[in-house]
């Protein structure tokens, strides 16, 4: 032990503080390079998250374009169907104006008819004939607007289903 007594106190200190601040700059060092782990990883990360993120995006801009395309599909259906429609009808229409002047004639001819009868008779009989052909008339159109609104609902219905059917299908 003679050599430590040779040693003064204060070298003791110094190497004491030297080994600690050794230490401790070790320390550091070890953090730093799990800092810059950490940093990498974090880093690494972000890419992931932002690529999920992105093919997210692209998958729902996908999906919700297949979907607007299949509605967009099913409204023009629709619209040839509404065009074909107002075309049908128009054309009953105009046979129903030639069916309402057959019976203007039909009316007229019974009246001319009557002059010849006699005149309680043929008022009891026009009565009838003005009566029937009013409710003929009255019922060919509301037929027809019952006949073009049932219609559109039905097309409107048909182009839900095929919405929905499609917006379902993957």
């Amino acid at each position: 032990m003679n050599w430590l007594g040779a040693v003064p106190a204060w070298c003791w200190w110094l190497i004491a503080l030297v080994l600690v601040g050794g230490g401790q700059q070790y320390r550091v060092v070890v953090a730093q390079g799990e800092t810059d782990t950490a940093r990498a990883e974090l880093a690494d990360y972000r890419l992931q998250v932002a690529e999920r993120d992105r093919r997210a995006t692209v998958k729902a801009r996908t999906e919700e374009q297949r979907r607007q395309a299949v509605a967009d599909e099913a409204d023009r259906k629709a619209d040839e169907k509404y065009t074909d429609l107002e075309i049908r009808a128009a054309d009953a229409e105009s046979r129903a104006v030639g069916l309402r002047g057959e019976i203007a004639r039909l009316r007229a001819g019974r009246s001319a008819t009557c002059d010849t009868i006699a005149a309680q008779q043929c008022q009891a009989g026009t009565s009838a004939v003005v009566v029937l052909g009013g409710l003929l008339e009255e019922a060919d159109r509301m037929a027809g607007d019952l006949a073009t609104a049932l219609e559109r609902s039905r097309i409107a219905g048909l182009a839900c289903e095929s919405v929905i059917d499609g917006v379902r299908r993957p």
